[in-house]
């Protein structure tokens, strides 16, 4: 046995008791920290050979792994905008850079531009809707924009899309061809049911548009589209000018449903708006009265954004003065093969590495991601009593080591005195 190599040993043994120490310090001080992930110090022995007869100590290394993995309790506020992940995944953020990084940290408020950034600075990124519905890059960041809510200005969304289900009377009496609104728009036409929408212009004034639904023999209906500031005051027909639209439909007569050949929608050219897709797949023809079961159409008047909503899919609604809602991003989350092995940085974010896996992106609910939860924050992962309890235990050991050193040390004055 050497007893500097016993020294050494006592010495590695309160230095790997130092860095236990040290991690549990980092913890307890973010035991408060949104979305901080705990540091564990484990050990490992470093043996170093020896001949028969003759021990050599060795000493012990440490690995400080964060428990990225792990879960913290959800805690729930008052703001729309706190985020947490109710699952495995990861929020996509960017530094003043632009340099993408993983995070839990959800606190986010907007900065002086409308971004949404939280407690460390860090700009949430997500896809915009503004080129249609978006869809996820799955093996990269290409595509992320920061999530912006600008809260002043006015804003109009033309009518783009919408629904009109209804159930057309199977026993209507059909009109005559030369009736029909869609031919004859200028004298009193004959028609079956009509219903009214409403519309958004380019300049978001509202375009109320006259639906006529005319039988025009078995199965068969005639659908017709007028503006209705054309029509005749308080009544309708003559209009002013002919149908924005016209479409048939054809109803299977054993199902009732539209028939597989049948339109199933009528574009609609908006009078100083865009065209409007309305989708009418759901209609019916059933022995009853005509109804209405679903009519929505997109778009908004001129407001501003009072409100925010995030839905649990990651989707970033702004509301209007109106009441109305208008999709602008959504979120999206990442996922790596080895959580536990991403790289911790400062600010609560993680980077990937070797060992983690590259990240991939999805939307929340999709495979192994969870949900996204508006108005929650995640608590870190730190049990502050277990904490206590390591570091009670570190310190112990650490004077066990430090006595290891300090017997080496007085044996070693035993054999420097025999010299003398």
């Amino acid at each position: 046995m050497s007893l500097y190599g016993m020294m050494r040993t006592g010495v590695s043994g309160m230095e790997a008791q130092a860095n236990r120490l040290s991690a549990t310090a980092d913890n307890i001080a973010n035991s408060s920290t949104t979305g901080y992930k705990r540091a564990g110090t484990q050990f490992s022995s470093l043996v170093i050979p020896g001949s028969t007869g003759n021990y050599n100590s060795g000493g012990v290394t440490t690995t400080t792994r964060h428990a990225v993995s792990e879960n913290g309790i959800l805690q729930y506020t008052t703001s729309a905008t706190d985020l947490a992940v109710d699952g495995g995944g990861f929020f996509v953020v960017a530094d003043t850079n632009g340099t993408p990084y993983l995070t839990r940290a959800g606190n986010f408020v907007p900065d002086a531009d409308g971004h949404l950034v939280n407690a460390a600075g860090y700009t949430l990124l997500g896809y915009s809707f503004a080129n249609g519905t978006p869809s996820a890059t799955a093996n990269g960041f290409a595509g992320l924009e920061p999530v912006t809510i600008s809260q002043t200005g006015l804003t109009a969304t033309p009518s783009s899309t919408g629904d009109l289900y209804a159930n057309l009377p199977n026993d209507a009496d059909a009109v005559a061809t030369t009736d029909l609104p869609g031919q004859n728009p200028t004298t009193g036409a004959s028609y079956t049911a009509k219903s009214s929408i409403v519309t958004y212009d380019n300049a978001g004034a509202e375009k109320l548009l006259d639906v006529y639904y005319t039988k025009t023999g078995a199965n068969t209906w005639e659908v017709a589209v007028f503006d209705q500031s054309q029509a005749t005051p308080g009544s309708g027909f003559p209009y002013a000018s002919g149908p924005l639209a016209t479409q048939t439909l054809t109803f299977d007569g054993t199902t009732n449903q539209l028939a597989s050949t049948s339109a199933t929608d009528i574009s609609i050219p908006v009078p100083n708006g865009g065209t409007v897709d309305l989708d009418l797949s759901q209609s019916t023809q059933f022995a009853a009265d005509y109804s209405v079961y679903d009519a929505k159409v997109n778009g908004n008047p001129p407001s501003s954004i009072q409100d925010v909503k995030i839905a649990g899919d990651g989707t970033v609604y702004a509301q209007f003065d109106d009441g109305s809602l208008r999709a602008l991003y959504r979120i999206p989350l990442a996922s790596v093969e080895s959580p536990d092995n991403l790289q911790t940085l400062s600010g609560n974010v993680f980077a990937a590495t070797s060992d983690s896996g590259d990240p991939t992106l999805g939307f929340p609910g999709d495979g192994k991601l969870g949900n996204i939860k508006s108005g929650a924050l995640e608590n870190s992962n730190v049990d502050i009593a277990q904490e206590l309890t390591d570091m009670i235990e570190s310190q112990r050991t650490y004077t066990a080591n430090s006595k290891v050193f300090q017997t080496g040390s007085d044996l070693m004055d035993v054999l420097v005195n025999l010299a003398r």
